[in-house]
């Protein structure tokens, strides 16, 4: 095996969201450059040590992420050029907000080689954006979308439902909007409050603020419908695509292809068996004798200090297991068979359990197992039940 996808964080924004817990920060411009480019620098290296090592030559996908990679204007068209020194992938995500989504940016990227954009849209009522802190306006929203199209991207947005003061009438309201504005990919989310942010603190005072999550499993039920009206077909339980812009990147993450993190607080994971010629890039990692899979993510900008996740391999097929049961096309004859050789009776028994209750079907022309409606309503049992094989007794 080879790493075949690459994230790369950039932890920078012009304003911080009321609902983010991510690892990214709000800095004013006279810092903005400085830090920055300081950072930029270190991705830079650690970029160029894996390329030159021939880590990144198998590298399918690419995906920029944050913060908010649009902030750092033409000198992400500049990282990106760097990346393709050392790989070709056949995509290249990068996100962006609406506000810092300029016409000199987007052709910058289409020139630089990006193939896709992922605008974070989250709501298309000016209020609703107001109320978790986001500094662009549905006008911006939807002039970034034509935007992104104009160049010739590959373009998805992003939706958020259950944001303080949202109707299902407004919900749909964004949904019907964004679609019409014509993105090739929707990805449609529900908001969690998370301990530490401005908004969990808010709704500990103001319990109108909390997500209804009724509202919520409707909202997402209309968006789903709304979205296969339209032609994008769901490929993950918030996934929606037109044919040919399913995110291979995001595939990759929820089909076990090993991926490389680069940038403070990135994720990656690796196979056991890419683990001694990588293990170089990862100081005092020393992952156990049963690792089959180590999970590292990057706490520093300079890649000397890493958090480590080892899962076995009874761990990692109930992950693929999981992961699979979010995607439309279910766990494959593949996985079935590996999940069988290692669960035993315990996967033949969640399988059965996962059929009687509807959640999930046997597909006569692939052979996979795949969620049902029901399923995808009821996730966290459908999920619950192969992640929970981790746990069971060996047989």
């Amino acid at each position: 095996m080879a790493v075949q996808a690459l994230y790369l964080h950039i932890p920078f924004c012009h304003a911080r969201c009321a609902y983010c817990d991510f690892e990214t920060c709000a800095l004013g411009a006279a810092s903005f450059e400085h830090a920055s480019d300081r950072y930029l620098a270190r991705l830079y290296a650690r970029v160029d040590a894996l390329g030159a090592a021939g880590a990144l030559q198998a590298v399918r996908t690419v995906y920029v992420g944050g913060g908010t990679p649009s902030v750092l204007g033409l000198r992400l068209a500049e990282l990106v050029r760097r990346v393709l020194h050392w790989c070709q992938p056949s995509e290249i995500t990068c996100e962006a907000n609406p506000e810092s989504f300029t016409d000199e940016l987007a052709e910058a990227l289409a020139a630089a080689g990006v193939t896709r954009i992922s605008l974070g849209v989250q709501s298309l009522c000016d209020a609703e954006l107001a109320s978790i802190g986001r500094i662009h306006t549905a006008q911006m929203a939807l002039e970034a979308i034509v935007r992104a199209r104009r160049a010739e991207f590959s373009v998805s947005c992003d939706l958020m439902c259950g944001l303080p003061g949202q109707t299902l009438k407004s919900w749909l309201e964004s949904v019907e909007a964004a679609l019409a504005a014509g993105p090739h990919h929707v990805s449609v989310y529900p908001l969690t409050l998370e301990e530490g942010t401005p908004l969990a603190a808010r709704a500990e005072q103001d319990s109108s603020l909390v997500p209804d999550e009724d509202l919520q499993a409707a909202a997402m039920e209309m968006a789903r419908s709304a979205c296969m009206r339209s032609g994008r077909a769901p490929y993950e339980v918030a996934s929606y695509a037109l044919p040919g812009h399913a995110c291979a990147h995001n595939v990759a993450y929820w089909t076990g292809v090993s991926y490389l993190g680069v940038g403070r607080s990135a994720a990656g994971m690796l196979a056991r068996e890419e683990w001694s010629s990588m293990a170089p890039f990862f100081p005092g990692v020393q992952p156990t004798a049963e690792a089959a899979r180590i999970r590292l993510v990057q706490r520093d900008d300079a890649a000397r200090r890493f958090d480590a996740e080892f899962l076995t391999e009874r761990g990692s097929v109930a992950e693929d297991l999981m992961l699979g049961m979010r995607m439309t096309a279910g766990v494959g004859p593949r996985l079935m068979s590996r999940a069988q050789r290692v669960f035993g009776h315990a996967f033949s028994n969640a399988c059965a359990t996962a059929q009687a209750e509807g959640l999930a079907r046997l597909d006569d022309a692939t052979g996979a197992l795949v969620p049902t409606e029901r399923g995808w309503l009821m996730g966290n049992e459908l999920y619950g039940l192969m992640w929970d094989l981790a746990d069971a007794p060996n047989e």
